[in-house]
């Protein structure tokens, strides 16, 4: 695989990825959406068919990394890091495209939910610096979930240790079963095992923080909320954002060192 390839394999991906994943978050937060309050079962499933389609359009050119976690772990099982920027740039460029992607599609929605009362607050509330009650998430603003993720009980020391976890175990799963017959990345079968994975993470240990167990579907699109012209939109909680970064990087780096030490 050329760095070119690379490059546009991991943007596109990753771009479909958070698209689809951002967008199921979209769909069950914002008013005037017909899947609003969905629950989490539509969104754990929402997320398993994004990471299914991303692995398929994007595996012929990249491998289907799109995610930094499946990028080092990769390095560390074969002592390769000459593609690590390469594919890091293209994840983390195409998270920012995709979550721009969602707003772009729930405008309208964005609008009338960061303007409805009931969701921000009426202007004397505003005024006072108090938030209504769908706002009252430390550091985040009201719709900040649909763009990255946060911590339902705010302990460092826990949140960072969900992190880590569930990554360990989408990494190890991707590096037992999910490998492509040349190892650089997922196979058509791997995609599918990769994809049940990710909806059994978000259905099992995706509660305490949202499982992020991504830096890039996490930190790009945190970045496209702090940049966006969303009325009302409240603060991005960067004081949070280093966990889903640090912690899935040390979940997929104890996975390959398992993986080598166990399986190889």
């Amino acid at each position: 695989m050329s760095s070119s390839d690379i490059f546009i394999g991991e943007t596109i991906g990753t771009a479909i990825l958070i698209l689809l994943g951002g967008g199921v978050c979209a769909a069950v937060t914002l008013k005037a959406s017909k899947a609003r309050n969905a629950g989490w079962l539509a969104i754990a499933f929402g997320w398993g068919f994004a990471v299914m389609t991303a692995v398929y359009i994007s595996a012929p050119l990249s491998g289907a990394h799109l995610n930094p976690a499946v990028t080092v772990a990769l390095a560390i099982k074969d002592g390769d890091w000459s593609n690590v920027p390469v594919y890091f740039a293209g994840e983390f460029l195409g998270a920012m495209i995709g979550a721009a992607l969602v707003w772009v599609a729930y405008y309208g929605q964005f609008q009338a939910h960061l303007t409805d009362e009931e969701i921000v607050g009426d202007r004397a509330t505003q005024a006072a610096g108090a938030k209504a009650v769908e706002a009252r998430e430390k550091g985040a603003g009201p719709v900040l979930g649909v763009f990255s993720t946060g911590p339902e009980i705010r302990n460092a020391v826990q949140n960072l240790a969900t992190e880590i976890v569930g990554t360990f175990v989408l990494i190890i799963a991707v590096l037992t079963q999910g490998l492509n017959d040349e190892g650089n990345g997922l196979g058509v079968l791997g995609g599918l095992i990769t994809a049940l994975v990710v909806v059994s993470i978000g259905l099992s240990l995706g509660g305490p923080t949202g499982y992020a167990i991504n830096p890039a579907r996490d930190l790009g699109p945190r970045i496209v909320h702090a940049l966006l012209p969303l009325p009302n939109k409240g603060g991005s909680d960067w004081t949070y954002a280093w966990v889903p970064v640090v912690g899935p990087l040390i979940g997929g780096a104890l996975a390959a060192g398992v993986h080598n030490i166990a399986f190889a």
